[in-house]
């Protein structure tokens, strides 16, 4: 899985966030809700139309910037 398939950024949908799958949750929501302590499958029950690639390609994208973070 590539998150670069999952994961879109638009300028007119949430301030050009990075989203999942074109919809209006952003990587950032999934991120903030895994660092408050809720487990993937909490997440996937309150946002059935999620998958389990979904959060993956979240992860994958924080951890890609931060190592972008870190060479430049």
């Amino acid at each position: 899985m590539k998150y670069q398939e999952i994961i879109t950024i638009e300028p007119g949908k949430r301030c050009g966030k990075p989203c999942i799958r074109g919809m209006r949750i952003t990587v950032y929501d999934i991120l903030s809700y895994l660092a408050a302590g809720m487990a993937p499958e909490e997440i996937l029950k309150d946002f059935p139309y999620l998958t389990k690639e979904d959060i993956q390609a979240c992860l994958s994208y924080a951890a890609d910037r931060e190592r972008q973070l870190l060479i430049t």
